[in-house]
């Protein structure tokens, strides 16, 4: 109970609003109220007492934090993933703060929030809007649970604004592809790698549904004869640091594969012999692309010897590949620079990173893959993927003028189409083989806490069915290939061709 307290030549209303948390009845300037009587002080006091129970009351003078300061201390309480505290700091850093930092939190108004979305709707996808007004809405909610403001000026009332609403912020079509499509978009990110890791990974992906950081976390010892183990991911922050943690809502999970798909994660391994990795120290089912950033090739390049004979790079490359275009005194420099420097060819390669960047395998090997273009990128603008025509699909020209000796370009297999996506396909291909929805959640690491699905329990019957149909599904898109052409220049893919041609006879 409330109750007066004596001070001096008045009273003063003391109430309680949690235990062992005592408040003073003040006016709204914030200043102390003086009863003349403690009768008066007490009634005052039960009263404050009363709404502390009903949940009505709030500290008059809490809300005269600044938003930026409740906000920096909101985001230190948490407790949460890298990953979630990293976009919460950019949510509050990038949208939040420049408008409202300055601002208290009582005089925050729900005309403002909904002035500051409009305002960031004009310049960013609403989607994006939406993440940050959400975030905006769980730091208010928490004020109020605090009692530092009454009600939550970022929450959305339902049933108001336009009809038009849902229309208007909805995001692209989602793009799919079927089991040819997702070969050949594999066979293509590998061609484009000159290497074997992409179309193991993304045909893993898309007859797994496994998530983009847990492919590029797989860890040899999680590789088993029918089935590939969940527990970990690779999770890439801003700093470009890759975090080894726990896969999204703690999705810890088992994934049965068929005895084809084993086979061809099994074979990867044995030709790559994958070692620890100097971040983690663990080792991995693929490594990145690219050169490493760390990395320090020993031995001359190219640029190298022309420094050294004051040439250019392109002089040196003609005295190695067309000596008779260049002049007898040019190509004796040339030469003389190479034998003082020890240059070899092919010599100076760098180190393949130990792990993809998400950025990187996106950008130049997974969308031009679908799409057939390489991303615009100052100072070129977007182009074709340039190619030699044979062998079939085609190989890219790399190189100086590759353009200019390019002698086809690859058609569009699913624009738009991106390495989640492959989720989405591995979803779809289930529901077509009529696979339970428990089973579904369980690849797909989704928690149905239904009713229906406590009852639901996956047999060895449902499992067996499934492999069955992907079988089938992987079997047909081999012989749908086989139809375009019977041969790969990807080895890997060329062997799987041949064995299936063996099959068929």
């Amino acid at each position: 109970m409330g109750y007066g307290e004596k001070r001096r030549d008045y009273y003063r209303a003391r109430y309680w609003i949690a235990p062992g948390t005592l408040r003073t009845v003040v006016d709204a300037s914030g200043a102390t109220v003086r009863f003349s009587s403690k009768r008066e002080a007490a009634k005052a006091a039960n009263d404050h007492e009363a709404k502390v129970r009903e949940g009505a009351w709030r500290d008059p003078s809490a809300g005269k934090i600044t938003f930026g300061e409740y906000a920096n201390r909101w985001y230190t309480e948490q407790d949460l993933a890298e990953s979630t505290m990293q976009n919460y700091r950019h949510h509050i850093e990038e949208h939040l703060l420049p408008k409202f930092e300055e601002e208290e939190l009582a005089s925050i108004l729900r005309s403002d929030v909904e002035a500051w979305e409009k305002a960031e709707r004009a310049v960013y996808e609403a989607s994006s809007v939406k993440t940050w007004r959400g975030t905006l809405h769980l730091i208010f909610a928490d004020a109020v649970d605090e009692g530092l403001i009454a009600s939550n000026p970022a929450a959305k009332r339902r049933g108001r604004g336009k009809r038009a609403g849902r229309s208007r912020d909805r995001g692209p079509e989602k793009v799919v592809t079927d089991p040819l499509g997702a070969l050949l978009i594999a066979e293509r990110a590998s061609l484009l790698s000159g290497r074997a890791d992409e179309f193991v990974a993304c045909i893993l992906k898309a007859y797994t549904g496994k998530r983009w950081g847990e492919i590029v976390g797989l860890e040899t010892k999680f590789v088993r004869p029918t089935s590939v183990r969940v527990e970990w991911q690779l999770y890439e922050l801003d700093t470009g640091e890759l975090v080894r943690c726990a896969p999204k809502d703690d999705s810890y999970r088992t994934i049965d594969i068929p005895s084809w798909l084993s086979r061809l994660v099994s074979a990867h391994i044995g030709r790559t012999k994958p070692t620890p990795c100097p971040c983690h120290g663990n080792t991995y089912v693929f490594c990145g692309h690219g050169a490493a950033r760390t990395s320090a090739p020993h031995g001359a390049k190219l640029v190298d010897v022309a420094r050294r004979a004051t040439v250019s790079t392109g002089t040196v490359s003609n005295v190695l590949n067309h000596p008779d275009r260049v002049a007898e005194t040019t190509r004796v420099r040339v030469t003389t620079a190479i034998a003082e420097l020890g240059f070899v060819r092919g010599g100076a390669v760098a180190e393949h990173p130990p792990h993809w960047r998400r950025n990187g395998f996106a950008t130049w090997l997974f969308t031009p893959a679908t799409s057939g273009w390489y991303p615009k990128k100052a100072p070129q603008e977007a182009r074709p993927v340039p190619l030699l025509a044979e062998p079939w699909p085609g190989v890219p020209a790399r190189g100086r003028n590759a353009q200019g000796r390019s002698e086809a370009c690859w058609v569009p297999i699913a624009p738009g189409f991106t390495p989640h996506g492959y989720r989405h396909f591995h979803k779809t291909r289930m529901e077509g083989l009529g696979t339970p929805p428990k089973l579904m959640d369980e690849r797909m690491g989704h928690l149905d806490g239904s009713v229906q699905a406590r009852y639901t329990h996956i047999t060895p019957e449902m499992r067996q069915r499934l492999m069955a149909g992907l079988t089938a599904e992987w079997e047909a898109s081999l012989d749908a290939r086989l139809a375009l052409c019977a041969r790969s220049y990807l080895p890997v893919l060329d062997r799987l061709l041949r064995e299936r041609l063996k099959t068929r006879r």
